[in-house]
């Protein structure tokens, strides 16, 4: 009984030293680590300790235990900083997850070697390693590598592809060449089989199809890469148009994300156009807004949104229609909304003609509608191409596929319509203005350069008798990278979406003069917004804001000019009134002692060592050398730690 006791309390305290040593460690260095690598910590701690210290147990082991203890800790450190630098805690998977994670990397590295041999195949190696040609040699070269470029990203897939629709409307980052040839990019696929695309319905909407529709059509009437779309009949009798998402979208988007992240990396690492552009940020938001589509919910909102943005910027009375969402039947895989009978935009050109229809009033109907969208409400389609637009039996236009929807707040707007006033009156100080307030801009630029090189702009593109066309955005967002501004993703996208939108209205109206058009739409908002009863209401918006401030006023005022009568006005100056300037002030002081600290008790230590004489607790230890020794090690634990947080702290 006694010795089972003895066993039982023997492992509870080392079961407590050994819990005590890894939590010690752990918190010595400032982070948090998993169990596995706490057992493994504590281990090699106690069994290193063990090791060191046990030549000196024969001298006396009662006065070696915190020798011991000390050099544990340190040993322990040690191999947790060590680990924790190579291997930061969270980058490998937990037992259960690593046969899962094992074949996903698998997966992968096939993915990535299937993708090096396309790229490698269609002659981008030099692209990707950044020796492309430059001088006067540069646009040649860039119009023979750009359909190479446009035919990798097809035979890649839907990811690559999408990132190619994506980049072909970011003229601040793609050179014209470019842009022409992934203009080109088609979304289009093999449709799914029949059997697939029931067992998705059945899972989205917990019934079989049959049952939720009176009827469906089993054949697509589009297929692209990440879902296909169907036309049914709801047992009310409405017709409706039930996008479905293919089977394996998902994990072939997420895996080619995990890919593009790889590339965009080598990009940024390899190549000055990759540097300048920050191809990383770009990846990642790329990323945020595919991960978007692939959820069917987000696109239902969006169309409401868009929708009642359209109510809200034409009062109503829109040729602009936008499909009812049946929100109870949409899911993540699943989008039913209302069916618009009509002609697609890329074939509308005999149905105009039949119709005797007014092709301009409908392309400034289009331009209106999408102007008033980014203007007035903020949320807008941010790929309004000739596929998504819909020639309506009655003679409208019917907007499709929001999944793409772009936001702007109301500063944005507001700066978005002086920046047309400023194109429109031809004013470079006023779109310098803007322009600067509608981008992120570095902390030091030549405000005067870039205001030069904006009048350069505006006599080139508005001079009388020229009509600008793109090359006009191609100029506008050369100078933005000239100047080192860089261009929020908002702002982006209302570009996009202007560019996409010029080639819809082209099929309309050939040659159809988009600037001039948008440059006559702020003028008038700007001029509805001078309207007595509209600027009356924004006057009172105003002054109920600031009623609150005035009431104030008064009490401030008295007691500012109380303080100055009595001599007793100061003004206060607080250093470090930022949070981050204090963290990172009390860090390194705290640095600075703790190094201090560790040298001062380090040199008392050696001091100690080599004191002769004083008390001896046996024959071969005195006491100055055991409190010596413990000094050492304590020293090596604090610089130990001021080490870490300057090595492993900048790695996490």
């Amino acid at each position: 009984m006694n010795t089972a006791v003895l066993i039982l309390l023997a492992a509870l305290s080392l079961t407590v030293f050994l819990t005590g040593l890894a939590s010690g460690a752990r918190r010595l260095l400032g982070i948090s680590i998993g169990k596995g690598r706490a057992v493994l910590t504590a281990g090699v701690g106690l069994t290193a300790g063990t090791l060191i210290s046990r030549p000196l147990r024969d001298v006396q082991p009662l006065a070696l235990i915190t020798l011991e203890i000390g050099v544990s800790l340190l040993v322990a450190m040690a191999f947790l900083a060590v680990t924790e630098v190579v291997i930061p805690s969270g980058t490998l998977p937990g037992l259960v997850r690593l046969p899962q994670a094992v074949r996903r990397r698998f997966a992968r590295t096939r993915r990535y070697a299937r993708l090096s041999r396309i790229f490698v195949r269609h002659g981008l190696g030099r692209f990707f390693s950044g020796k492309s040609r430059r001088g006067p040699g540069a646009p040649a070269e860039r119009a023979l590598l750009a359909p190479s470029l446009r035919q990798a990203l097809e035979e890649a897939g839907v990811t690559f592809v999408k990132l190619g629709q994506v980049m072909s409307t970011r003229y601040d980052l793609m050179p014209p060449e470019f842009i022409e040839e992934l203009s080109k990019l088609q979304d289009q696929a093999t449709p799914e089989p029949w059997p697939a695309v029931q067992t998705v319905l059945a899972e989205e909407l917990g019934a079989p199809p049959e049952k939720v529709f009176a009827e469906f059509d089993h054949k697509p009437l589009a297929a692209g890469s990440i879902a296909q779309v169907h036309r049914a009949r709801l047992h009310t009798g409405e017709q409706v148009a039930v996008k479905v998402q293919r089977p394996g979208a998902r994990s072939i988007v997420v895996d080619d994300l995990d890919i593009l992240y790889r590339f965009a990396a080598k990009v940024e690492l390899h190549s000055d156009w990759g540097r300048s552009v920050g191809a990383t940020a770009l990846a990642q938001g790329f990323a945020v807004s595919l991960q978007e589509e692939l959820d069917f919910r987000i696109e239902a909102r969006n169309t409401l949104s868009v929708a009642a943005a359209i109510e809200e910027s034409s009062g109503g009375d829109s040729v602009i229609r936008v499909p009812a969402v049946h929100e109870r039947l949409c899911s993540r895989r699943i989008l039913v909304t209302e069916w618009m009978e009509g002609v697609p935009l890329n074939n509308v050109s005999s149905a105009l003609d039949e119709r005797r229809l007014d092709r301009g009033a409908l392309a400034r109907a289009m331009l209106e509608c999408l102007l008033g969208q980014i203007m007035t409400s903020g949320v807008f389609h941010a790929d309004p191409h000739p596929g998504n637009l819909l020639l309506l039996e009655d003679g409208r236009l019917g907007m499709l596929d929001f999944g793409s929807v772009g936001r702007i707040d109301r500063s944005l707007r507001s700066t978005l319509r002086s920046m047309l006033l400023a194109l429109h009156r031809g004013d470079p100080p006023g779109l310098c203005d803007s322009l600067l307030e509608l981008v992120a801009q570095p902390e030091h630029i030549d405000e005067r350069q870039l205001e030069r090189a904006l009048g350069q702009f505006l006599a080139r593109h508005f001079a009388p008798g020229i009509k600008p066309d793109r090359e006009m955005f191609a100029d506008l967002f050369a100078i933005v990278s000239r100047y080192g501004i860089s261009v929020p993703p908002e702002i982006a996208a209302v570009f996009r979406a202007l560019a996409t939108m010029e080639g819809s209205l082209d099929r309309l109206v050939p040659g159809f003069d988009i600037v001039t058009e948008a440059r006559s739409f702020a003028v008038t908002q700007h001029l509805h917004k001078l309207r007595p009863e509209v600027l009356g209401r924004t006057l009172t918006e105003e002054l109920i804001s600031i009623v609150p401030m005035l009431r104030r006023l008064p009490r401030r005022i008295e007691r500012i000019g109380g303080a100055v009568e009595s001599g007793q006005l100061a003004v206060g100056v607080r250093l470090f009134r930022d949070a981050e300037d204090r963290r990172f002030v009390r860090s390194l002081v705290h640095e600075v002692l703790l190094a201090f600290l560790g040298g001062v008790i380090g040199l008392v230590g050696v001091q100690l060592l080599r004191t002769s004489g004083g008390p001896q607790i046996s024959d071969g230890l005195g006491l100055f050398e055991l409190f010596g020794y413990n000094l050492l090690v304590i020293s090596c634990v604090l610089v130990m730690r001021v080490l870490f947080l300057m090595v492993g702290g900048q790695r996490r």
